[in-house]
């Protein structure tokens, strides 16, 4: 249909008539003048194949018909482009059959569509990794006035919580998902007002299209009354009510119970009745809530640890009377000069980092029938939340000293508390440090953190009796855990890791002597 109007043009016909008249084949019951004033429209509704049509007849310049391109510039609003997209298109005039080249660019973003008091608050971009997530909740009611870039909704993924913001300065006036439903990025969620004219004005439109619709039409109820009367002149029309059926007949051949026999089956009945009914009163007051989508990757991964490696555990033990001595004697300095308390973490992880120097197989990993040896050290930290297990990343950790390590994990720590840790932040690492001495765990297993080949359990602090020189004296232990692949680690190489944990731990001077 586009050549065909092309060709006509070109001949020098009027375009308005060439639409009037196309539109009027499709459509024969279209007045001219209906055709004239709504052809942007009419023709979007017939020719809409695409994004690049819709452009065309955007563009289109009819004679003597203004309002034609803004209906049109609003129907295109309601197309939400997937994906940058540039088209060249061309516009034709009525006079001379000219064309004009325009190039446009279709760019999602957070004004999916603006009709002049209106704007559009969409799922934002959540990461390469992720695909959607699920809308967990509103922060703000309809009604209520936001400000730029002032949350409105949060949503999970499998990895972190992302905000949903307000584009402008204004007023939500509903919204157009749901809690609990899965988003992508660029799906709408909420439409804002700029000012509180269009909130206003939603209400009263809405209490008469109820009150419109509540109120039949008097045609309806014409119709309605017919059948009535109908019904009440020929009630000799009514069929006869068939007669009830008889009750059944006792035949000879059922048994006739004694009565004792009837009493034990009545009580034994109304017993097993009791309690199916008590385990079904149990069930109700059971709470049962969905799994938030962390949760559930978290799960995931770690059935999926579980299933893929050969994981084996060796255990040691760790004297901290020479790693609590230091932190004592220097914590002070240490915050006066550092801004940053001096703890436990930054000791294991140096530790960790002579480790992995000294076994370089602990920090390479399989892919396939090849093994891979990373070149760098990047050493995830377990932190838990209340929303679930989070491994923040400190990379490059054998280029930091205490002070760097510390305010690194301290930093991540406050972020996946608070929920504001970013994807870039979890992503990698080449080993895992999870510490439940936190939680008084004495002693456990850890699980390994795919793709890595091996983690580092650490735990609870206490004194117990150690024979030093001959002699029984009390000393703060420490049981230390490695969870390895046996499929790429040795018990050799494991034992030999964690020793080298041991010592440092116990010694930190070898550090400054790298012995």
């Amino acid at each position: 249909m586009l050549g065909a109007l092309r060709r006509k043009v070109a001949s020098g016909r009027s375009s308005a008539s060439i639409l009037g008249k196309s539109l009027q084949a499709i459509r024969p019951g279209v007045s001219a003048s209906r055709v004239s004033s709504n052809a942007g429209k009419e023709m979007l509704s017939v020719q809409l194949r695409g994004i690049a049509h819709v452009w065309n007849f955007s563009h289109l310049v009819l004679p003597g018909c203004s309002a034609g391109l803004t209906k049109t510039r609003d129907a295109i609003c309601i197309i939400q482009p997937e994906a940058i997209m540039q088209t060249s298109c061309r516009a034709f005039s009525s006079g001379d059959g000219a064309w004009l080249k325009k190039k446009t660019i279709f760019t999602p973003c957070l004004l999916a569509c603006n009709e002049g008091d209106l704007v559009d608050a969409v799922v934002p971009f959540m990461g390469e990794s992720i695909s959607d997530g699920t809308l967990a909740t509103f922060l703000k009611k309809p009604g209520e006035r936001v400000k730029a870039d002032e949350p409105i909704a949060q949503i999970e993924t499998d990895k972190v919580t992302i905000d949903v913001v307000s584009p402008q300065d204004g007023v939500i006036q509903e919204y157009v998902a749901k809690e609990g439903e899965t988003v992508e990025p660029g799906t709408r969620v909420a439409v804002i007002s700029k000012s509180a004219e269009g909130v206003a004005a939603a209400a009263p439109t809405e209490k008469k299209s109820e009150k419109a619709a509540s109120e039949p039409s008097p045609a309806e109820a014409v119709k309605e009354d017919k059948p009535k009367a109908k019904v009440e002149a020929s009630p000799a029309a009514a069929k006869p009510k068939a007669p009830s059926p008889p009750p059944p007949k006792r035949t000879a051949s059922e048994p006739v119970l004694p009565p004792k026999e009837r009493e034990r089956r009545v009580s034994l009945f109304i017993s097993v009745y009791i309690h199916l009914w008590d385990k079904w009163c149990k069930r109700l007051s059971d709470l049962q809530v969905p799994m938030t989508r962390l949760r559930k990757r978290v799960a995931t991964r770690l059935k999926d640890s579980q299933n893929t490696f050969a994981m084996l555990t060796t255990f040691n033990e760790v004297d901290m009377t020479n790693l609590m001595k230091l932190r004592s004697d220097y914590k002070d300095a240490f915050v006066e000069k550092h801004g940053v308390k001096l703890g436990f973490m930054s000791g294991f992880v140096k530790a960790t980092v002579s480790a992995l120097q000294h076994q370089p197989i602990v920090n390479a990993v399989i892919d396939g029938d090849d093994i891979i040896y990373r070149d760098y050290i990047d050493i995830s930290i377990a932190v838990g939340t209340s929303k679930g297990l989070v491994v923040p990343v400190v990379r490059d950790a054998d280029k930091m000293n205490f002070a760097e390590i510390e305010k690194t994990i301290n930093n991540l720590a406050k972020k996946a508390n608070d929920g504001t840790i970013s994807i870039d932040e979890m992503a990698g690492g080449s080993f895992t440090i999870s510490n439940g001495g936190v939680y008084g765990s004495l002693l456990s297993t850890p699980i390994i953190n795919p793709p890595q080949s091996a983690i580092l359990g650490m735990h609870s602090i206490v004194s117990r009796p150690m024979v030093v020189g001959g002699t029984i004296v009390p000393r703060p232990m420490m049981y230390i855990a490695l969870t390895y692949d046996h499929r790429l680690i040795d018990g050799r190489e494991a034992v030999f890791f964690l020793r080298r944990i041991k010592d440092v731990v116990e010694d930190p001077r070898r550090l400054l002597l790298d012995v």
